[in-house]
């Protein structure tokens, strides 16, 4: 698949700019401040309906406008020589539900139009990954599970909602008690740890999958990235694991079973989390662990290995995109399979500069191949020679094609 088309109102920095783009290597170049990464951030807006640099729609619109709507013309093969294009529109608009469209129909939830783009995007950012906290990883995660199957966004956003409700409820019980009175009705609690337990089941078991299907392809990534320095593994821990007698147990469990594991863990630390006001068990307080030679990434990695490692992610990602996980060590995922034109778009968003002479090297010559690849740079000198192709120059809000 490639974008074709990025049409943007009222979107960042831009009122209005149409932008049309073309399969292979297409480099946007201009200096910081100019609106490249605008446009790089709404094709991945439009694969994950979030944005790599703010957590909030709001900051998407640009100052003093009521929304703004973001377009992209996605062309797929979804059969082989049949290619057809898909124009998905969503409209962002600040304290509401935003909505989007599909080849000009009727307005549909934004989550409807997901799985019809594919991205993944190398960023700066990306370095939180290994360096940062668990909330980012687990972000990593749940971006690209919607990716493979969408469905998991619906599952995402009812647990977001049912774990709201639940820690409400702790905190309201917590202060009671502390004021001396009775307390919240147990009973109701009861109700919102079945859900909890019930929708956290299902997604701790699919991100667990995915880690599977990723690990070889990290592992393989970071070996080529590195130059074989070091064994990058990647694990997934739940919370419960620190909560049950037997954390074997924990880690190859059904679905059924966790679920069940949940309810247990919940009922052990219930007085735990009245007194704290806050859910303590749950895929919200898993981690995706990364470990180098043995040692965590994370306070052991040097600054090149941690950068390695976050590309390694990254490549990984592409790679199960493309594949749908399947590899010598893992199955496929169920929903991802892709037809004859898997591969999703690829974004390198001010990489290189990061990068040592060593690394930009090794990634161009990685990714040089890809059917789409997306690259913003302050200067043409930053893009690496094996990824020379169009180049567009992107200044003071104006876009224009030079190569």
């Amino acid at each position: 698949m490639y974008v074709s088309h990025v049409t943007l109102t009222d979107f960042r920095s831009y009122p209005h700019v149409d932008l049309p783009l073309e399969p292979g290597i297409t480099a946007l170049v201009g200096p910081n401040g100019q609106g490249k990464t605008n446009l790089v951030e709404a094709i991945g807006y439009v694969a994950t309906l979030g944005s790599h640099r703010v957590p909030s729609d709001a900051a998407l619109v640009r100052a003093g406008q009521p929304r703004a709507v973001v377009g992209a013309k996605i062309v797929r093969e979804l059969e082989p020589g049949r290619p057809r294009a898909t124009l998905v529109e969503i409209e962002v608009t600040p304290g509401r539900a935003n909505r989007a469209r599909v080849n000009g129909g009727s307005p549909v939830r934004s989550r409807d139009v997901l799985g019809i783009l594919r991205s993944v995007l190398f960023a700066p950012e990306d370095l939180s990954l290994v360096k940062g906290d668990p909330d980012g990883r687990r972000r990593f995660l749940d971006e690209l599970l919607v990716q493979l199957t969408p469905r998991t966004a619906g599952t995402i956003a009812d647990y977001e909602r049912v774990l709201k409700q639940r820690s409400a409820l702790l905190k309201s019980a917590g202060a009671a008690r502390r004021g001396g009175g009775s307390g919240a009705d147990l009973r109701t609690l009861d109700v919102w740890d079945a859900k909890l337990a019930q929708l956290g089941a299902r997604l701790v078991v699919d991100r667990r999958r995915l880690v599977t299907a990723l690990a070889p392809h990290v592992a393989h990534a970071y070996e080529q990235v590195s130059g074989g320095q070091g064994a990058a593994v990647i694990t997934y821990r739940t919370s419960l694991e620190q909560v049950l007698e037997d954390p074997d147990a924990v880690r190859d469990a059904s679905v059924e079973l966790v679920e069940a594991q949940l309810l247990e863990a919940m009922g052990r630390l219930r007085g735990k989390e009245i007194e704290r006001g806050v859910s303590l068990v749950g895929p919200h307080r898993d981690d995706l662990v990364l470990t180098l030679g043995g040692l965590p990434a994370k306070g052991y990695a040097s600054h090149g290995e941690s950068w390695s490692f976050a590309l390694a992610l990254r490549l990984a990602s592409f790679t199960v995109l493309t594949t749908g996980g399947a590899s010598d060590d893992a199955d496929g995922l169920p929903g991802a399979d892709w037809g004859p034109d898997g591969e999703p778009v690829l974004v390198l968003d001010d990489v290189f500069a990061e990068l040592d002479a060593r690394r930009r090297e090794r990634l161009a010559e990685l990714v040089a191949s890809a059917r789409q690849v997306l690259i913003t740079a302050a200067v043409a000198e930053d893009v690496p020679e094996p990824l020379a192709g169009m180049r567009v120059d992107v200044m003071g809000g104006e876009v224009a094609r030079v190569l």
